[in-house]
């Protein structure tokens, strides 16, 4: 008896331009297209593919860091700006030379000003793709094509304590400014701390905006000096033992990789129950050696084959790079948003070869393990590959 094969997921995805093909061509009287009914209409307003947005202001917040509010560009087709929870990012797309890349970017101000504007803060980073094209080339009237709001870094009252932590290093501060004025306005309603870690006292974004919201408590936490009315230090365990409430509390925590390493010990220590701890999408792991599960590769580099839409091509991609940052360097528009492995959006499916995906990074689906999927963001070679890439909404 033959054994009858498991469907599989690009299965169905290959029947959905057929169907669109024979709806389009139907007659009209006999079906109606679906954008008309109101609930269609109503999620592609709140959860669009793509925004059209134009940069409305640029303010330089220090050195290497810059604001940018980002505005609905009418004329390409956005008339109003998605609405969003507080702590949620939009991923945002660059064209350069000839390549599309992406990156995403905490919404950086307050829900409630959705109505008008996004703001985001973009820091420099050395050696970047794509903050440095940013900082040198983004200026009031430039256009700009994002995604709709994303994410999951949001206080949820059905999960979440009535107390909130907040940890935040460095840049890593954008979403807790949301938060912050969420909190301040009253359309969030908890109890926020906010443990703020820089460097120095000079390095610390938004400050006289934090002194003056009300409703919430800040703690400046400077690790490189020693001031009087600063914390000294790192956020461990004891520093939030000492501003944490006795009872229960949500930890939430957004910074450089460093301090997710810091804070994740601690959270040990803290006796914390998992639903209480929150993460912010860290980015890609850019260096997958220092993963406890690391499988080291035995060449320096591989070839991988990309089918996209019908059409093949063969990038390059090192054994310890990410593969989305060899299909976005190749040329090929891949769809991505997190970049951290979490929201699968850029899911692809392993035609063949063999991958290393470190178990800290790995928030594929059961489904997708088992149908041979791959987050690229979060997976590197360790052969020669074939990825079958779905378009990217946002790339043309």
């Amino acid at each position: 008896m033959m054994k009858k094969r498991t469907p599989d997921l690009f299965d169905f995805l290959k029947m959905v331009p057929e169907r669109i093909k024979k709806a389009e061509n139907a007659p009209s009287d006999e079906i109606r297209h679906v954008s008309t009914y109101k609930a269609n209409a109503l999620a592609a307003a709140l959860h669009p593919a793509v925004q059209h947005l134009t940069v409305s202001a640029v303010t330089p917040l220090s050195p290497d860091v810059k604001l940018y509010r980002l505005t609905p560009d009418k004329n390409a087709g956005t008339e109003k700006l998605a609405p969003f929870s507080a702590g949620e990012y939009i991923s945002v797309t660059v064209k350069k030379d000839g390549c599309t890349y992406s990156r995403p970017y905490s919404i950086a101000s307050s829900p409630l000003e959705a109505e008008y504007y996004y703001e985001i803060a973009v820091k420099r980073v050395k050696g970047g793709a794509v903050s440095p094209y940013i900082h040198d080339n983004w200026a009031v009237g430039t256009s700009v094509t994002a995604s709709g709001p994303c994410g999951d870094f949001t206080y949820e009252p059905l999960r979440d304590a009535k107390t909130v932590v907040c940890a935040a290093g460095g840049v890593g501060i954008t979403p807790f400014r949301s938060l912050a004025r969420a909190v301040s306005e009253g359309s969030e309603s908890f109890d926020l701390i906010l443990l703020y870690c820089a460097r120095k006292e000079e390095d610390i974004l938004f400050k006289n905006e934090f002194d003056a919201m009300s409703r919430i408590k800040v703690v400046y936490v400077l690790s490189d000096e020693e001031k009087p009315g600063y914390e000294h230090g790192f956020a461990g365990a004891e520093l939030i033992k000492k501003y944490a409430p006795a009872g229960e509390y949500s930890l939430f925590v957004c910074g450089p990789l460093a301090m997710y390493r810091f804070v994740g010990a601690a959270t040990e220590k803290l006796g914390l129950r998992r639903k209480f701890v929150r993460l912010e999408a860290a980015g890609e792991k850019n260096d997958p050696k220092s993963e406890p599960d690391y499988t080291p590769a035995d060449k320096e580099s591989y070839t991988v084959k990309v089918i996209q839409n019908g059409t093949e091509k063969t990038v390059e991609c090192g054994a310890d790079e990410t593969i989305l940052r060899a299909l976005e360097r190749g040329g090929v528009s891949a769809p991505s948003r997190c970049r951290s492995g979490e929201c699968g959006f850029c899911h692809c499916r392993l035609v063949s070869g063999k991958c290393y995906i470190p178990g800290s990074s790995d928030g594929r689906r059961e489904a997708d393990r088992i149908y041979g999927y791959i987050h690229p963001c979060a997976t590197f070679p360790r052969s020669d590959l074939t990825v079958e890439v779905p378009d990217n909404p946002i790339g043309d």
